[in-house]
């Protein structure tokens, strides 16, 4: 039996596959292979090869219905949102988180409108923290 894999973050391939399945809740390689973008050839032995490393790095389970393999993710999106951050902010930010937001709001161009919407999201949380 092979040994299974443990990462903590996935291949741009493996995201791609993921945010499939996140999307259905569950899928088929048919499945995630008809929600691929348009021109995306990947044969069907590939797409099972990827989501074969998924199920051994444990970013999902499959069970087997007939012949076929039906694969669900372990790990929610916003949690995995939440260790791909935090792994950014340790790696390439120093720990430092506030380095991370100050970059994504001073290099983004973003506009008026999504700045004044983290404005908000701050001010909740700091509300929140202090009651």
């Amino acid at each position: 039996m092979r040994q299974k894999k443990k990462n903590e973050l996935l291949t741009e391939v493996e995201l791609e596959f993921m945010s499939h399945l996140w999307k259905l809740g569950q899928g088929t390689v048919r499945d995630v292979l008809a929600n691929l973008a348009e021109g995306r050839n990947l044969a069907y032995t590939s797409a099972a090869t990827i989501l074969r490393i998924l199920e051994q790095k444990e970013f999902v389970v499959s069970s087997k219905k007939g012949k076929t393999f039906i694969y669900r993710p372990t790990i929610k999106k916003d949690a995995y949102q939440s260790r791909s951050l935090k792994n950014l902010s340790e790696k390439l930010f120093d720990n430092t988180p506030v380095s991370l937001v100050a970059r994504l709001v001073d290099d983004a161009g973003m506009s008026e409108e999504a700045l004044e919407e983290i404005r908000a999201l701050l001010d909740k949380r700091l509300k929140n923290d202090a009651d």
